[in-house]
Order: structure tokens, then C-alpha cells, then sequence
């Protein structure tokens, strides 16, 4: 009688690992962890932003939408006013602070039933990955059909008499509220997440990669690894500086609020500012940015305004130190790439590394930190009727020449990191 088989000859002959097998459990408890640290953080900075107040008890379908844009969904302002009036209403915002919890907690669900293993099948990984998607657009369906509500938007006295007699006499009962688009949303909440996992993998040094991949991670993971260090250290960075404000300088709820809703959404614009990117933006009506005071003064103009160093300078010189936080994190991170990395890489192939992974950082950061919104009324063709309801907010910066200074940067960043590495190396190491 041959003897029992022993669990790899197992796993070698079904050629399913316990981690595929069991995947669904896994992967529930992953989208589960994901939602619900999602859902109270955006809980938290809508509370502490005084979201506690919306009428016909919109708390709950409120924080939905947020989660819903943080995942990558579509949220729609709506409005309606009647026959004889109108309404304009949009919003593009992604609130960073609860994209980013939620990403590294599926992030790490994702990676630690493959931690401790050495390689890992194309197949493996992809059915691992699908079952999450799954689970994880099912969860945004759920959401996006309780995100929404409509809210009746009192008239009061305009620029032409008492707007809200005008209001009833023409029947106008504006009104505006929030909905979904459940197509976009499952479309860019797949792509999210497919985002978040495949970073995930490319980031962490002991997930297992399918053998055709791993001739390639020489140059990539470090990298990787590199940025993600970088844009957590800005977020570190931005928390301390946030609690400092709260604790000396007033307003604890507000800055919170912004700590726990949208501090990336500060703290990266800032990063790009630091190496001399250039944004343009403008503020008016009843809009704020989630933003220190100094940005909302230098936006809210007539005109659009610029937004970089020198603008900056002019209300608060102190805005030039930005540059040497980022020279000290650029290079920091230069040196985590480099020190990853194998020692036979020169400094020179380290700056080209460098530079390319801070171009796509840059990239991601002007692409997911742009901000718009508006809404208008207007009634029989007279504009900005609502005596303050009307108002508009953008911000966007200028890609190319932020994209320019990234590679820069990237460079000189890059070689330097790889010196420093080569230096604090054993000798050994060194070839």
C-alpha cells in the first residue's frame, strides 16, 4: 500500500493553494475591513464638518456618497426648479483621506494570504484578484443605490426684491440634491481597485509575482516601493502639521475635518507646488476649499489665479521651505529605491528609475487632486437669482511643465539616493 500523500505533493496535484481555495472567506472580510474603515472615517470628518445637521436624516446617505466617490465612483449633483427656472449643479472631488484608508486596508488583505510564498501563478493571482472585484463591486452597487437624496433650497432676499415671493408667485421650488451614476461607478470602481491591487504588488518586496515577471522586478518593485513611501510620508508630514494647527491656531473641528477627509487632497498639490508646479484655480460664492486660509485668499478673485511659489510667497514666505521638505523627501525615498535595489545598479540607471517613478507620482497626484464644482439659479433667463446660491470652485494644475520638473527632479534625486546607497552599503555589497 503506496503512502498518503503529503499536502504539497496535495497542493501539486489539485494545483490549488489554500489561499485560492478558501479565497472567498478571504476576500469578503478583506471588501468588509475595506467599507467599514471607509465608512467611518468619511462618518468622522462629516461629523466633525457639521454633516449632523442635513435634513430628512441625510447623515447616512451622505457618508454612502462619500464612500462612494473614494472608491471611484460617480456621484451627480441634481437640481430642479420648476418650469420657468433652472438649475446648474456639478461636483468633481475624490475625497483622498478615505481613499486612501481603504486602499491600504484592501491592500493589505489582499497581500497577506500571499506573504511567505515564493512565486505564485498568473491564474492564482488573477482568481484571487477577480474574487475581490466581485465582492468589491457589490459592495459599490449597495452603496451607490443609498447615496442619494434631494434637498429643497430656500429663496431668500435677492438682488431683485423678495425672491421668495417671486418664488411662490411662479411657482419655483428649487432644489438640489446628490444621486449616482451606477455605470461609471462600477466601471472607475473596478479600475480603482485594479489600480490598488496591482500597486499593492508592485510595492511590496515579499508578494509573489508569476515567474515571467520576476526578470523585471529588479527595476520596477523598488521603485514602486519608493513612491509609496513617499506619498504616506507627505500624508504623515500633513497630520502632524494638521494637529499642530488644531491644537494652536483654533477651529479643531474644521481642521479635522479636512485631516480626515481630504488631507491628501492638500498635502500632494502641496508636494507638486514644492517642485515648482504651477496650479490655477478660483474660488467664489459660497464654496470653501478643503485647504489652509493662505490658498483660499490667493484663489478667491475675479479672475483665475496662479498658484505656485511665488504667488504663495507674496501672503506667507514661509511657503519656500516647501522646497527644501521636498528635497529632503525626494531624496529620502531616492535612497529606499536605491537601498532595495541590487548593488550592481549604477547611480546613473538609479536616476532614471527615480525619475520615471516620480513622473508617474506626479501624474497620479494631478489627475485625482483636481477639484471643480458649481451650481447656479436662474429664473426666466435672470441669472444668479439665489443672492449667493450661485458659486463656482476649480482647481487643476498645469501637467506638462509639473510632469518637466518631476523628470528633473527625479534625476537629480535619483543619483543622488544612489551615491548614498552605494556609500552606506557594506563593502561586500558593492561590486
Amino acid at each position: 500500500m503506496s503512502a498518503p500523500p503529503s499536502s504539497g505533493q496535495a497542493v501539486a496535484r489539485t494545483g490549488t493553494p489554500p489561499s485560492a481555495r478558501h479565497g472567498w472567506v478571504q476576500a469578503a472580510v478583506t471588501v468588509l475591513a475595506g467599507v467599514i474603515v471607509m465608512g467611518v472615517l468619511a462618518a468622522l470628518g462629516l461629523w466633525a464638518a457639521g454633516g449632523t445637521g442635513i435634513p430628512d436624516n441625510g447623515f447616512p446617505r451622505v457618508v454612502a456618497a462619500t464612500v462612494v466617490m473614494a472608491g471611484g465612483g460617480s456621484v451627480r449633483l441634481a437640481g430642479d426648479a420648476g418650469a420657468l427656472a433652472d438649475t446648474r449643479a456639478g461636483l468633481t472631488a475624490i475625497p483622498l483621506s478615505v481613499t486612501l484608508a481603504g486602499a491600504l486596508v484592501i491592500a493589505t488583505g489582499f497581500l497577506r494570504p500571499l506573504r511567505h510564498r515564493a512565486m505564485a501563478g498568473a491564474s492564482e493571482l488573477a482568481g484571487w484578484a477577480a474574487r475581490i472585484a466581485v465582492l468589491w463591486l457589490a459592495a459599490l452597487v449597495g452603496l451607490a443605490l443609498a447615496a442619494r437624496q434631494t434637498f429643497t433650497v430656500p429663496l431668500g432676499n435677492g438682488t431683485i426684491g423678495d425672491i421668495g415671493d417671486i418664488g411662490d408667485l411662479f411657482g419655483v421650488n428649487p432644489s438640489i440634491g446628490y444621486t449616482t451614476d451606477l455605470a461609471p461607478t462600477l466601471l472607475f470602481g473596478f479600475l480603482w481597485l485594479a489600480g490598488v491591487l496591482v500597486l499593492a504588488l508592485l510595492a511590496s518586496r515579499g508578494a509573489p509575482l508569476p515567474a515571467r515577471l520576476l526578470r523585471r522586478q529588479e527595476s520596477v518593485r523598488p521603485a514602486a516601493y519608493a513612491m509609496v513611501v513617499l506619498l504616506l510620508a507627505c500624508v504623515c508630514v500633513g497630520v502632524m502639521i494638521g494637529l499642530v494647527v488644531a491644537a494652536t491656531r483654533g477651529h479643531p473641528a474644521r481642521t479635522l475635518a479636512v485631516v480626515l477627509l481630504a488631507l491628501p487632497n492638500v498635502i500632494w498639490p502641496a508636494f507638486t507646488i514644492g517642485l515648482g508646479a504651477t496650479w490655477n484655480g478660483r474660488v467664489d460664492g459660497p464654496f470653501g476649499l478643503p485647504m489652509p486660509h493662505l490658498l483660499d485668499q490667493v484663489l478667491r478673485t475675479p479672475d483665475v489665479s496662479t498658484l505656485d511659489l511665488h504667488s504663495l510667497a507674496q501672503y506667507d514666505g514661509r511657503v519656500w521651505w516647501l522646497v527644501a521638505v521636498d528635497a529632503v523627501l525626494t531624496v529620502g525615498a531616492a535612497f529606499a529605491m536605491a537601498a532595495r535595489s541590487p548593488a550592481r545598479i549604477r547611480p546613473w540607471r538609479h536616476a532614471v528609475h527615480m525619475a520615471l517613478a516620480l513622473v508617474a507620482a506626479v501624474l497620479t497626484i494631478c489627475l485625482i487632486c483636481r477639484i471643480s464644482a458649481h451650481y447656479g439659479l436662474s429664473l426666466i433667463g435672470i441669472g444668479d437669482l439665489g443672492g449667493g446660491l450661485s458659486g463656482v470652485l476649480f482647481l487643476e494644475p498645469r501637467l506638462w511643465s509639473a510632469l518637466g520638473l518631476a523628470a528633473l527632479w527625479g534625476l537629480v534625486a535619483g543619483f543622488a539616493g544612489g551615491l548614498l546607497a552605494t556609500r552606506v552599503r557594506p563593502r561586500s555589497e558593492v561590486p
